[in-house]
């Protein structure tokens, strides 16, 4: 092993940026929180994980709160990656990505476990991560109504619209959680394909769609 000066430059320069490293960090919170749930997981878990003390987590994100937040908004940019334009897309296109974003999550149970348990927790009191999950779900029904006005036409209810949209959220989360808990059982991307289609024709057919429950 070469020592000395020029050792020591190779390693100066192969020292990670603060963005490398902020990332990393992300990485590791997001596998812990997966793991352990926000609660349970330490930050003593993720710096051991990066090769840093406690402190440097803590000199990169200032909290463990501000950790969480950072690593919710990772999941939310996972998501968007695969869009040349960065956005969300409008009309039928929406819902061709949500489907690819259930194709896609199929091959990273990490950051599905993430979310999952997140998620899961951010119903308690005081959770550090419940406005930040309010605030997304809100915006997703945004964008599901938007893009349900575009493809049912400008006469779709209003009260359809938002039942519609709850309910693909409803369904892709529930799908998920199945999934992660039975691989065998589950198959992620097609079983969120049905029910995006069946909501897509109930909400296409409006106030004309089949009623099997009657008024129950």
């Amino acid at each position: 092993m070469q020592t000395g000066p020029a050792s020591t430059l190779r390693v100066r320069g192969e020292r990670k940026s603060t963005q490398e490293r902020r990332q990393e960090i992300v990485r590791a919170a997001a596998k812990t929180f997966g793991t352990k749930g926000y609660q349970k997981g330490s930050l003593i878990d993720i710096a051991a994980q990066v090769g840093m003390t406690h402190a440097g987590v803590l000199h990169h994100f200032g909290s463990k709160e501000a950790l969480l937040i950072a690593v919710l908004e990772y999941r939310d940019a996972e998501d968007l990656e695969t869009l040349s334009a960065q956005k969300m897309p409008i009309g039928l296109d929406l819902f061709v990505h949500l489907y690819r974003t259930a194709a896609a999550n199929a091959q990273r149970e990490g950051l599905v476990q993430t979310y999952a348990a997140i998620t899961g927790e951010s119903v308690t009191e005081d959770h550090p991560a419940r406005n930040f999950v309010i605030s997304r779900f809100t915006a997703l029904r945004g964008y599901i109504e938007d893009a349900l006005r575009i493809v049912c036409g400008p006469d779709l209810p209003d009260d359809i619209r938002t039942h519609a949209a709850t309910s693909v959220i409803g369904v892709m989360d529930g799908i998920q959680l199945q999934w992660l808990l039975d691989k065998e059982a589950v198959d992620l991307p097609e079983a969120t394909r049905f029910a995006l289609e069946a909501i897509l024709v109930a909400a296409i057919a409006g106030t004309k769609r089949a009623r099997p429950l009657g008024e129950a």
